[in-house]
């Protein structure tokens, strides 16, 4: 049981980190943010690459925070009648919406990873005038979607050892 609680510790530690490191794109979205807003509305300049920046931060902030977030179970639940649950009995609805999650994560792994590589491949620019790379935020869909999917296995395990009546695993 040992190599399996350090399995877990390792996978909780990756995802803590993963989310630290997301969640400084904060700030350089919010800088550029008030960047446009100044130049926009105190100068009547606007920009023609602050919004588009600002929406490829969100979206790697978003992917990169979600096995963060599954980490700590905060994603959404239908809490007035998950809550009424016991613990058992959360971890075997959790379980048996495990596998939805699992498909979901590994189509997400699987087409995300041969959208980025295409992506990459034609070294991909948006469409808009300013023409940024894209594939660098494209190639974040499968690496989003392979911390969720390690995440979610270690929720998994726990949720296995609950429904057997072992308690939760550290």
């Amino acid at each position: 049981m040992l190599k399996l609680e350090r399995l877990l510790y390792v996978i909780d530690s990756i995802s803590e980190w993963s989310g630290k490191i997301a969640s400084w794109l904060i700030f350089p979205m919010i800088l550029v943010l008030v960047f446009e807003t100044v130049l926009r509305y105190g100068f009547e300049s606007p920009t023609i690459w602050a919004h588009e920046t600002s929406q490829m931060l969100f979206g790697a902030f978003f992917l990169l925070m979600g096995a963060c977030v599954l980490r700590y179970r905060e994603h959404v639940n239908l809490d007035i009648v998950y809550d009424r649950f016991s613990p058992r009995a959360r971890a075997i609805v959790d379980l048996v919406t495990a596998v939805l999650f699992f498909l979901v994560c590994g189509f997400l792994l699987w087409k995300g990873g041969e959208f980025a590589w295409t992506s990459l491949m034609r070294l991909e620019h948006s469409t808009s005038p300013w023409r940024p790379p894209i594939y660098p935020l494209k190639l974040i869909i499968p690496i989003a979607a392979f911390l969720i999917l390690l995440q979610g296995l270690a929720k998994f395990i726990r949720d296995l050892n609950i429904a057997r009546g072992r308690g939760e695993t550290t």
